[in-house]
């Protein structure tokens, strides 16, 4: 060490420096890049994203080659650092060169290229997995050493470098990543995105068409108003019933009583004899479940049922697909549900039977949709009983006056939204009469 010069050494050491940069990085660099869109790359047959993957196939032996090779490096750079010291200084240059020496390895071979890699980690891995690769194959003997001591101390805390899998995302980590996508996906495809994912925790009972609400004939009414209502309806399908909706007769498609009529055999037994069979399904089935079932038998309508075998609404694949994409609309007006009016005063006038989740989707609220599924129904769960008219609560941050009650029901409700308050301990308070 002696007979080199000191100039040389300093290049020595400066090469050394920019070694510990490169190591630094490249560890940086390979944790931080995005799996996800490495495999998509790798599929793709990017080069270097193949090299990366392959890599990172085996964490544990990829960091302990950057580590080997950043400790011997670093430690040959203090050796260098001493001499050099040494004969600028002296016997004190030991404490100049262990000082200036950790600053520049601080900034310039650490904290500075960790920066760089963690902000660009693809532009640092991919030409860095050029010279690992046959690095890793060199140093493999070594780099197999170090490993077997780390993974049996990893042992003793029954830990498994081989086991570790964390690159699987669950519903709610996959939901994060769709709402984190920003401008990459327009607003729009997430949306549909997140309504998939919400399929599962969705029920047909939530969607459903309650039973009061179904479009139906009656096949004992007379033949003049059951082809009048056949002509006036606006569904291609049509529920026939006998009497009351749970003696269910079935659907006739619009279709097929227009073929009846053009063999002019259209008569209420023909109608009858026309009809398709009814799909049940019980009121607590998922809708991805339930939009396999559909595909499966081939259905686009069915019943909803309850534990007791009684219809409790209707449910179509519309219905499931408008959870995905949004409602069906023509209208150019931004509020298009039909159970909401906005009045002068920034009241909102709703319908006591709007569905709560068609208000929340529709008007951007925050009701509950773990109880009731209809506002009239969130409302008397409030009160517990039937309440009387003008009466006033807040329920879920939002104030509200019950304007009309109708046969043992709320009618009409209004909401002032704007003076919704995010406050928990406001959150179902107690009602006041005005």
């Amino acid at each position: 060490m002696d007979e080199i010069s000191t100039s040389t050494l300093l290049i020595l050491l400066g090469v050394l420096i920019l070694m510990s940069a490169y190591f630094s990085s490249s560890e940086t660099g390979m944790m931080s890049i995005n799996r996800y869109r490495l495999k998509h790359m790798v599929n793709r047959g990017h080069s270097g994203a193949r090299r990366v993957h392959r890599l990172l196939k085996r964490p544990d032996r990829l960091i302990g080659l950057i580590l080997i090779g950043n400790n011997l490096v670093n430690i040959a750079a203090s050796a260098i650092a001493t001499v050099i010291g040494i004969r600028l200084f002296g016997d004190i240059g030991i404490a100049i060169a262990t000082f200036a020496l950790t600053l520049i390895i601080l900034i310039f071979a650490e904290v500075t290229p960790k920066t760089l890699a963690a902000l660009y980690p693809e532009k640092i891995s991919f030409p860095s997995s050029f010279i690992l690769l046959p690095l890793l194959t060199v140093l493999y003997p070594l780099v197999f050493l170090v490993n077997g001591i780390t993974n049996g101390m990893l042992a003793l805390f029954r830990i498994n470098p081989k086991d570790g899998d964390g690159h699987s995302l669950s519903q709610e980590e996959l939901r994060t990543v769709v709402h984190e996508a920003g401008a990459m996906i327009p607003k729009k495809h997430q949306d549909m995105l997140v309504g998939i994912l919400d399929l599962e925790k969705v029920t047909a009972e939530d969607i459903m068409i309650p039973r009061n609400e179904i479009v139906a004939i009656d096949v004992n009414d007379d033949w003049k108003d059951i082809q009048k209502q056949l002509i006036h309806s606006q569904h291609t399908r049509v529920l026939l019933y006998r009497d009351t909706i749970d003696d269910a007769v079935g659907f006739i498609h619009v279709r097929d009583a227009l073929k009846l009529l053009a063999k002019d055999d259209f008569c209420k037994a023909s109608l009858i004899r026309g009809v398709r069979d009814i799909y049940f399904t019980p009121e607590s089935t998922p809708l991805h479940t339930l939009l396999f079932n559909f595909q499966s038998a081939k259905e686009r309508i069915g019943l909803v049922v309850d534990e007791y075998g009684d219809i409790q609404g209707l449910v179509t694949l519309e219905d499931i697909l408008e959870e995905i994409v949004g409602d069906f609309t023509t209208s150019i007006l931004p509020l298009h549900n039909k159970d909401v009016s906005v009045e002068n005063d920034n009241g909102v006038l709703v319908d006591g039977s709007s569905n709560i989740r068609d208000l929340n989707r529709d008007m951007n609220w925050n009701f509950p949709t773990e109880g009731p599924k209809t506002l009239n129904g969130l409302i008397l769960e409030h009160f517990e009983a039937i309440p009387s008219s003008a009466l006033c609560c807040r329920i879920a941050g939002y104030p509200m006056e019950i304007m009309e009650l109708n046969e043992n029901m709320v009618k009409t409700v209004k909401v002032w939204p704007h003076l919704y308050r995010q406050d928990t301990s406001l959150n179902n308070t107690e009602g006041e009469s005005h």
